[in-house]
């Protein structure tokens, strides 16, 4: 496809504006370390776990963070998945060099960055097993030719991360962008002028005015300087900056002939949870949910509550995916072995787990990582005794269920001793509940 000169034009100005102010503006000594559900997301364990329902060693692994910026989500990524190769590329040389230094700070030495388009990014010569494309996408001329670029350098189970900005979250933030734009100030890429221009106008604007009603804050007038200019450069002066839809999204996987996995923060694209009643929804809903696909779920959960600022998705090569657990057979079960999420295998949570079992209180296994839960996971102690040794390392469901026996050998309501078969029915429907965020992984021996 022809890209027209003035969108090349625009690329420009979008490199020059983060030549400007490279992004994310992010203290260099900051880490993510314990910012476990950012590493949870950002690991590749989570969506190659999603896709092939298979536990990955990620040392060794190739990572692509393509429009790395100022190299936070470099340090995310290489925190998130030990062992592995981060490559960076971007368009701003000011953001090259300070991710350089970011990485440099913490000690990461297997990470490389190159000045470079995405469009170009098979000229690196490498073939990646997780793409990391975070809040770029949407800036390009054409996504789908971004999505065709890192599937040409994406090994055969590899998994891409990528998203675009939410057109009906983001709709008040355009319709700034279109005034500002028709006022001249983003004819080239927006510096201190520019945005001093949106402060005074926006502190001119009566507070009723929609405009200002709608996106201004006014904790935006005493912010400190170098965070008010993130919030001017990212909402209000961002040049490229396009929003889509769920079925645009979609569509731009299927152009890129790339199949979707799922939106990243899934649990928080659920249409069911938008009602009072899930169990008890209107004729109309409860009708038209029963037949409608994933990409229409979620179109009309972005319609009914466009609270999600990015479309946050993984894709990846058509194929075919791993058996999830609700389809297992007894016989898989009867073989599975277990897993913990690395991301939980902390010594923090498991100082905490033995607390709750010395002193026989419940255990909140969701506490790290709540995003999955919804709501926070409790755990009686008696049944978070039995996953103990997941801290360790993985093992069999049959080694957990025969624990479990020995905690609590007797069936508390009838006093009779506890046969090994409802004792790995106990153990196997604990599992089976903590699978679905993703806290415990369970793979077919």
């Amino acid at each position: 496809m022809n890209t027209p000169a003035s969108e090349w034009r625009d690329q420009e100005k979008i490199r020059q504006q983060f030549d400007y102010g490279p992004y994310p503006r992010v203290p260099l000594d900051q880490s993510p370390k314990d910012d476990f559900e950012r590493l949870f997301e950002d690991s590749l364990v989570t969506a190659y776990y999603l896709r092939h329902r298979k536990v990955i060693d990620t040392r060794g692994k190739l990572i692509l963070d393509a429009g790395c910026g100022s190299g936070y989500t470099s340090l995310v990524l290489a925190t998130a998945n030990p062992g592995a190769k981060i490559i960076g590329i971007d368009l701003s040389q000011q953001s090259l060099d300070l991710a350089r230094q970011r990485l440099e700070h913490h000690g990461i030495q297997d990470a490389e960055f190159h000045q470079l388009k995405l469009e170009e990014v098979a000229q690196l010569g490498y073939r990646f097993d997780y793409i990391n494309c975070d809040e770029m996408l949407y800036l390009l001329p054409d996504p789908a030719d971004g999505l065709r670029a890192m599937k040409s350098v994406l090994k055969p189970d590899g998994i891409i991360h990528s998203n675009l900005h939410s057109i009906h979250q983001r709709k008040n933030f355009y319709r700034a962008q279109e005034l500002f734009k028709f006022m001249g100030l983003m004819d080239s890429s927006p510096e201190a002028f520019e945005e001093e221009a949106v402060v005074e106008t926006m502190k001119a604007l009566h507070d009723g005015i929609r405009l200002k009603a709608d996106t201004w804050n006014k904790d935006n007038e005493t912010m400190e300087p170098e965070k008010l200019q993130q919030v001017l450069a990212m909402n209000f002066l961002f040049i490229g900056d396009t929003g889509f839809t769920i079925p645009e999204m979609f569509d731009l996987i299927r152009q890129s002939d790339l199949e979707f996995v799922s939106m990243v923060n899934w649990r928080q694209w659920d249409v069911v949870d938008l009602f009072k009643e899930p169990d008890n929804l209107p004729l109309l809903w409860s009708m038209s949910l029963d037949s409608a696909t994933i990409e229409e779920k979620l179109h009309l959960y972005e319609l009914l509550h466009p609270v999600h600022r990015l479309l946050d998705f993984w894709c990846t090569h058509p194929g075919d995916p791993g058996i999830p657990v609700d389809e297992w057979e007894e016989a898989d079960w009867q073989q599975a072995i277990v897993h913990l999420h690395p991301h939980l295998r902390t010594e923090f949570l498991k100082d905490g787990l033995t607390r709750c079992i010395q002193e026989g209180k419940p255990f909140e296994i969701s506490q790290p990582i709540p995003g999955p839960a919804l709501k926070p996971i409790y755990l009686e102690p008696t049944t978070a005794a039995c996953l103990f040794p997941l801290w360790d390392g993985a093992q069999s469901i049959q080694t957990l269920a025969e624990r479990y026996r020995q905690i609590r050998p007797v069936d508390p309501i009838t006093l009779e001793p506890l046969t090994p078969e409802a004792s790995f029915n106990k153990v196997k429907d604990l599992l089976n509940r903590l699978d679905a965020f993703l806290y415990v992984l369970l793979e077919r021996a």
